[in-house]
């Protein structure tokens, strides 16, 4: 028996996949709001299995819910292989954000334009802030890291 990651069939084209998919769903609707209404059943059926620990169960209805999803596209007159290319062409799209820490300062710059920055007192300041840059995806670059350090140490060192 192939194991699941396997492809048995040849793949058919996209465009024929969907057209059979489309003629043969278990439930005969054109109206948009029923379409969606199958496609969150079968995720919601998907997500409580996984939180049973049911992930083969949890794999099925996801599958379902991929025709759900291509039913719920042909309803809407939305065509599944633009939307594909729109998404990808989105994602490739995403701004570009990095948070430059240095060592008295940290600088925020969206596609290469600073948008703000703030002063770094601490090291707990230099902690507040790659947390902020994790939070919103940000890419860190830490400048003349040596100092950072020597900032970091001299936090950690008991007065006597």
């Amino acid at each position: 028996m192939p194991a699941k990651s396997q492809i048995v069939e040849p793949l058919m084209d996209f465009k024929e996949a969907i057209d059979l998919i489309w003629k043969n769903r278990k439930y005969k609707t054109t109206s948009e709001k029923e379409a969606v209404i199958h496609l969150n059943e079968e995720v919601a059926e998907s997500l409580n299995a996984l939180l049973r620990g049911d992930k083969e169960t949890a794999q099925a209805e996801l599958e379902d819910a991929l025709s759900c999803m291509l039913i719920a596209f042909q309803a809407m007159g939305i065509n599944p292989e633009e939307t594909v290319y729109r998404q990808v062409k989105k994602m490739k799209e995403q701004p570009s954000k990095i948070m430059r820490i240095y060592k008295d300062r940290v600088e925020i710059i969206v596609n290469n334009e600073v948008k703000g920055g703030w002063a770094v007192w601490n090291a707990d300041d230099l902690k507040e802030a790659e947390k902020m840059a994790r939070e919103f995806n940000c890419e860190i670059i830490r400048e003349d890291r040596a100092q950072q350090l020597m900032l970091e140490l001299s936090e950690n060192v008991p007065e006597s």
